[in-house]
């Protein structure tokens, strides 16, 4: 045992505490206490009163095994319909599979008839929409200035912050709709503050999309004459 480094094994036991300590996700840091332990058993079995602190140390390690399991268990029977799996794979793919789904649980799906007004310009968003099925019309001050379809979010942009949206967008179609209330969707967020960098990674992305297709409308414009 002449080449038994004990400062390498706690050294490293510490550098992964460190490192589980900025874990987001909760199994994420039960994985990481548990990786720390484990690389910290060797060190405990050749410390005085080795034995006490090697029972220890595995005792954490169960632990934090046996909990991560359990996440990790809860998490593979979280069931979503085709849709709301449409809608997590688009915008919520960042979030783990039970924090979509009491994100979703704060919405509603709904059918919408041709003519409904979502958001109204110059007014904050009343709600964070999903358009699943359908397309709708962006207009401002009375003219027709885009469209959104199938897989859009709508109200990303100001949702939050309750800031007023810069046009009109009804429905130009029958359409299938997924929306949670603004204060419902704000509450959930302050009683879940670690999810929020997810959301606005989808929110960006969803921004991302819009302003590549308003690109693509303008490239296909005829040359001003």
């Amino acid at each position: 045992m002449a080449n038994f480094n004990p400062a390498v094994f706690g050294y490293g036991a510490l550098l992964l505490l460190l490192a589980a300590s900025f874990a987001v996700r909760l199994d994420h840091f039960r994985l990481g206490v548990a990786a720390a332990a484990l690389l910290a058993l060797p060190l405990t079995l050749f410390s005085p009163g080795g034995f006490g602190y090697a029972a220890l140390v595995a005792a954490i390690l169960l632990v934090n095994l046996g909990l991560a399991a359990r996440i990790w268990f809860g998490e593979a029977t979280v069931r979503f319909s085709a849709e709301e799996q449409a809608l997590r794979r688009q915008h919520f793919e960042g979030l783990s599979p039970s924090t979509a789904r009491r994100l979703i649980d704060q919405g509603h799906w709904i059918s919408a008839r041709r003519g409904e007004v979502l958001i109204r310009e110059n007014q904050a968003a009343p709600s964070l929409f999903h358009l699943a099925e359908g397309e709708a019309l962006i207009q401002r001050d009375g003219i027709e200035v885009g469209t959104v379809s199938d897989g859009t979010l709508i109200g990303e942009a100001t949702v939050l912050d309750g800031g007023h949206a810069t046009g009109t967008v009804s429905l130009a179609t029958n359409s299938r709709l997924w929306f949670v209330p603004a204060a419902s969707l704000r509450a959930f967020l302050a009683a879940n503050p670690d999810i929020a960098g997810s959301l606005h990674e989808g929110f960006a992305r969803a921004l991302r999309g819009k302003l590549a297709n308003a690109n693509a409308r303008i490239a296909d414009m005829p040359p001003l004459t």
